[in-house]
């Protein structure tokens, strides 16, 4: 599983950085507001943890950033703040659990492998994605824009699959190369290339409004704005 610890206290974050390796976890660190708003744009992560008070950017609103772009990726609040009215606004705010300081790694964990697990089985029960007026019927297996029908193929199917499911969130080529293709390499291909000209003329084209994004240099991106 791949965290985000997002911590300006060297110490903390040193303690959560360790104990997360120890327990199998990929932790990227950012140790201000700003560059931890970025990580999260741009990374695929199984939790968050975010200290409330930052530098740069505050953890509340790192978290309602997060949330606009429709990522429901788990959070975890970390905070030196733990009235009962610094709890609800931080739930309230997009969190979905809150510790306060001084915490024991051990809860932490328990707090972590809860929220991923709940995060889990709730994306393996969810039947329909929606983006915008994007909407995928993973049933039905069907596609439809502002209530229009785009016929797309299986691969380009499960390659819309994988954007709606990180929509907000930019998507390497490796990652796509991986989570679509089953490729652990680089085939040195325009493939990627074909099928996102294939899928945009698909969902983009007849629309006022195009909702997939390059990002040059990064990937792309599936949002309601361009």
């Amino acid at each position: 599983m791949k965290a985000l610890v997002i911590e300006d206290d060297q110490d903390v974050a040193n303690y959560l950085v360790k104990g997360l390796k120890e327990s199998d976890f990929v932790v990227d660190h950012a140790a201000d507001g700003k560059d931890g708003m970025m990580m999260a744009a741009s990374g695929e992560y199984d939790i968050m943890i975010v200290d409330r008070m930052l530098p740069g950017m505050d953890g509340l609103s790192i978290i309602k950033t997060v949330r606009a772009t429709g990522n429901q990726v788990p959070v975890l609040i970390l905070s030196a703040l733990g009235d009962v009215d610094d709890r609800v606004e931080g739930l309230r705010g997009g969190g979905d659990d809150y510790l306060t300081k001084p915490f024991s790694f051990t809860e932490l964990l328990a707090r972590i492998e809860s929220l991923v697990r709940r995060n889990r089985q709730s994306a393996e029960t969810e039947t329909v994605l929606r983006v915008a007026d994007l909407e995928m019927d993973l049933l039905a297996r069907t596609v439809k824009r502002s209530g229009q029908n785009i016929d797309v193929q299986p691969r380009e199917f499960r390659l819309l699959e994988y954007l709606m499911r990180n929509a907000g969130q930019v998507v390497t080529r490796t990652m796509l190369l991986e989570k679509v293709w089953d490729y652990h390499f680089d085939p040195q291909t325009n493939v990627i290339d074909v099928h996102i000209s294939r899928l945009r003329a698909k969902i983009d084209k007849e629309f006022e409004t195009p909702l997939l994004q390059t990002i040059r240099g990064a990937g792309y991106m599936l949002r309601e704005t361009a």
